[in-house]
């Protein structure tokens, strides 16, 4: 599998120890945190690709995480798993940015498939911006060689 970074934020110690594991026996390694200053923090120091994130935690909760996160770090694609949440917040988290939404208990396979769509969308996303940047130069070549590369799989 494609390394790419994760960082799981929830306030279920447990469960955030028992999904890594999880995830590293699918060769996915992911970092933690505890809550949502612990998560702002880790992310100024080491941007992650993809953040798997609770809304309900004591301090700053989930949407508030989210709307730090898309205003400062926007390629972060981040994908909502809460047990609590609501036909409210799940419309609020998609219009803050969330990449998927999903309910607790989730399967892990389906998450998993979550995570590697969010990661390509984000190289999808950087590679666009790349081949903008040739092209607003006037390298129209190099611009179409970046789109044509980004289409394929790795």
């Amino acid at each position: 599998m494609e390394n790419f970074k994760v960082l799981l934020v929830d306030d279920e110690e447990e469960f955030v120890k028992s999904l890594s594991e999880r995830l590293e026996i699918r060769e996915l390694k992911s970092d933690m945190a505890f809550d949502g200053e612990q998560a702002m923090k880790q992310v100024s120091d080491e941007v992650p690709d993809v953040m798997v994130l609770d809304l309900k935690m004591p301090g700053i909760d989930g949407l508030e995480v989210l709307r730090r996160i898309k205003k400062h770090y926007p390629l972060v694609q981040v994908v909502i798993l809460t047990g609590h949440g609501t036909d409210k917040d799940k419309a609020q988290a998609k219009k803050l940015g969330a990449f998927a939404y999903l309910q607790k208990p989730v399967d892990l396979e389906q998450l998993v498939e979550t995570l590697k769509k969010a990661y390509a969308y984000k190289n999808k996303i950087e590679k666009s911006m790349a081949a903008a940047t040739f092209a607003e130069a006037g390298d129209f070549d190099t611009a179409r060689e970046i789109m044509k590369d980004s289409g394929k799989e790795k």
